[in-house]
This record gives structure tokens, C-alpha cells and sequence, in this order.
């Protein structure tokens, strides 16, 4: 099967049986996954293997984290999950952001490896993923965030629906021959007579725009009366030291 076709098979599976790879069969996939795009090769992230009761110390996690009175069952609802952990590595060329979408990138990879291998996998977070208890359980340094866990089962036999098929020429554009102040291009209010006028934003744009170059005078002015009064006082320094030097002679 070659990688197009896998892509378009992929889907997620949002009910999985209790089945799952083994680690054995695991590490050939996440080694394959990690040959992503990774600016400096800092692999700046890590997985979790939760299975059995690991899942129920997640539950209980998760019930700390939204007050709940009794662990979650959601950790539950497959025998593996996989958690996501963006791990921050020091750099001054790659940015946080960047490092996050690397490890994206590798979950992504991932589960499209995992269902190529024949195995169902969904993608799943939370408002508790990034919490302090939730974090805690995972054992995440301080440089480290959870982008979430790969739920992975088998296949049932009923295939989920899938999504409505994508309209590439929608999203896939070529660069703007003219680029204009804003991205975001307002309806124009209309004048008298129903001829368009400008915007509220572009007046708004016009406003800073004059601010700024009042800003921009202003500094240009004072540097000039700075420099003036600087060569009046280097004029008045040299002035002094003449006549000192007459009166010395003298």
C-alpha cells in the first residue's frame, strides 16, 4: 500500500475491541514515526505507554483535575493509550511552537502508522490535559506538555462514517500579487448616494498611520535640536579653552 493510498484510508476510530500491539510491535512503528520534519534534530518529545491499571491511576488524575467525586472512566475505553508529551528542548533557533508541532507531527505519523498496521486509533484530549494533576501522574519535567493520548484497540466491524472529502483547490491557493494593509477585508460602508466609502478599519488605519508619523517628527525634530545644542556646547568648550590659553600666555 503506498503512503497516498494509507492516508486516504485513515480514519478514526472512536470505539475500539480490546486488542492492542504489543511494546514489541510498537517500537519499529515510533521509530519510523520519529523520522518526521524536526528543525536541529532536537526531538523534542517522548510517548507514555498506559495499559491497565496505569489507565485507572488517569481516571483518578482526571477526576482531581475537574472535582469530580469518582475516577474517570474515559482511560477506560480502550486497553492502550499512547500519551503525546511535547518535551521543550534549549534553543535559540527553534521556538517553543515549532518544537510542539514536531511532536504533533510524530502522533499524527503514528496513528496513521498504527492504522496501516490494521489496528484503530482516535486521537483523544481534554480541558483536564494540561492540568497539574494530569501532568503529575505522567511524570512531566517542567520543559514538557501533554498534546494528549493515542486511544488504540482493534478494528470492530462496523467502520465509523467518514468525513466529507476535502476540496483541495479551496485551501490551496498561490501567493497574493498585491498585498494589502490587513488580511481581513471589511465590507465598506456605504456614502451618500450609495457610492462605497472607506471602512472603519481603514480610517482606523489612516488615524495610527498619521499618529505615527506625528510620533516619527517630533523624535526627528528633537534629535536635530539635540545635536544642534550638542556642536553649540562643543563650540562654546573650545571657545573657553582659547581663551584660557591667551590668558596663560599673558
Amino acid at each position: 500500500m503506498s503512503a497516498l493510498e494509507a492516508v486516504r484510508r485513515r480514519q478514526s476510530w472512536s470505539k475500539v475491541t480490546p486488542e492492542a500491539p504489543t511494546r514489541e510491535q510498537l517500537l519499529p512503528l515510533i521509530a519510523a514515526a520519529g523520522r518526521v520534519a524536526d528543525h536541529s534534530s532536537l526531538r523534542p518529545w517522548r510517548l507514555i505507554e498506559l495499559r491497565g491499571r496505569d489507565r485507572e491511576r488517569l481516571g483518578s488524575a482526571i477526576a482531581e483535575a475537574t472535582g469530580d467525586s469518582s475516577p474517570s472512566s474515559k482511560p477506560l475505553r480502550a486497553s492502550l493509550l499512547i500519551a503525546v508529551v511535547a518535551s521543550y528542548r534549549p534553543s535559540e533557533k527553534v521556538p517553543r511552537w515549532e518544537q510542539e508541532a514536531v511532536a504533533s507531527g510524530v502522533a499524527h505519523v503514528l496513528s496513521l502508522l498504527l492504522d496501516e498496521a490494521g489496528w484503530g486509533v482516535i486521537w483523544r484530549t481534554g480541558g483536564y490535559t494540561r492540568t497539574a494533576a494530569v501532568a503529575h501522574v505522567h511524570g512531566l519535567g517542567p520543559d514538557e506538555e501533554l498534546l494528549g493520548w493515542l486511544y488504540v484497540g482493534g478494528k470492530p466491524g462496523k467502520e465509523p462514517g467518514r468525513r466529507a472529502p476535502i476540496d483541495a483547490d479551496a485551501v490551496f491557493s498561490r501567493l497574493p500579487a498585491v498585498v494589502s494593509d490587513t488580511v481581513d477585508l471589511p465590507v465598506s460602508e456605504p456614502r451618500e448616494g450609495g457610492a462605497p466609502g472607506k471602512t472603519k478599519a481603514k480610517r482606523a488605519r489612516e488615524k495610527s498611520r498619521t499618529a505615527e508619523d506625528a510620533v516619527k517628527k517630533a523624535a526627528k525634530k528633537a534629535t536635530k535640536a539635540a545635536e544642534k545644542a550638542r556642536k553649540a556646547t562643543e563650540k562654546a568648550e573650545k571657545a573657553q579653552r582659547r581663551l584660557r590659553k591667551t590668558e596663560t600666555q599673558s
